[in-house]
């Protein structure tokens, strides 16, 4: 993918470098920046921005939802049920635009987000 986009050219570089970890830490990371930017839009009702923000949160989610590995049934099943919580609700909070479902989603994300750095630490120092 050629672009002229300075921003994307090092987001696409960064993309290319970074290890699985570093790229699932970026995708919680743009879930959150995503859904503080859809709070905002709701809040100004700009029913078409937020609209679109919370589809890539949604994207992101099922991301997270098609590359678990089914194999560690005892974490991917837990998992996929809470990321298929997190889809439905951000579908409601979408029709509804609905800033407390999405405050409920965007803590959702901090936690995981914050749990797998410190995953990622432990996974460093093993």
């Amino acid at each position: 993918m050629i672009t002229h986009n300075p921003k994307m050219q090092v987001l696409q570089k960064q993309i290319e470098t970074s290890s699985k970890e570093e790229l699932t830490l970026m995708l919680y990371e743009g879930g959150i920046k995503f859904l503080n930017q859809a709070i905002i839009a709701v809040e100004k009702n700009d029913i078409v921005k937020s609209n679109n923000l919370i589809q890539r949160v949604e994207d992101i989610v099922r991301e997270f939802q098609i590359t678990l590995d089914h194999k560690y049934e005892e974490i991917s099943k837990p998992l996929d049920t809470l990321y298929d919580y997190m889809y439905h609700r951000l579908v409601e909070a979408n029709l509804q635009k609905d800033v407390e479902i999405l405050n409920e989603v965007l803590d959702m994300f901090r936690e995981m987000r914050d749990t797998w750095k410190e995953a990622m630490k432990l996974a460093k120092g093993a």
